[in-house]
């Protein structure tokens, strides 16, 4: 015999408040991270375009 589905509690307006104040934070967090991240690549991508001063490196060091 298959189950049924029970059905969701009524939305209170106590609990709508809280979903909708969840979802801005998280979203706001979302924005923070994705902006940061920007930056932070932004910053890398200038560090690396500029002239490294002294002889320029012919090989690279070994990791060891």
């Amino acid at each position: 015999m298959p189950k049924t589905h029970k059905s969701s509690p009524p939305k209170t307006p106590t609990t709508k408040a809280n979903r909708a104040r969840r979802r801005r934070l998280l979203s706001a967090l979302r924005d923070a991270v994705k902006k940061e991240k920007a930056e932070r690549a932004e910053r890398h991508a200038d560090i690396r375009q500029a002239p490294r001063a002294g002889r320029p490196r012919t090989r690279r060091p070994s990791r060891r």
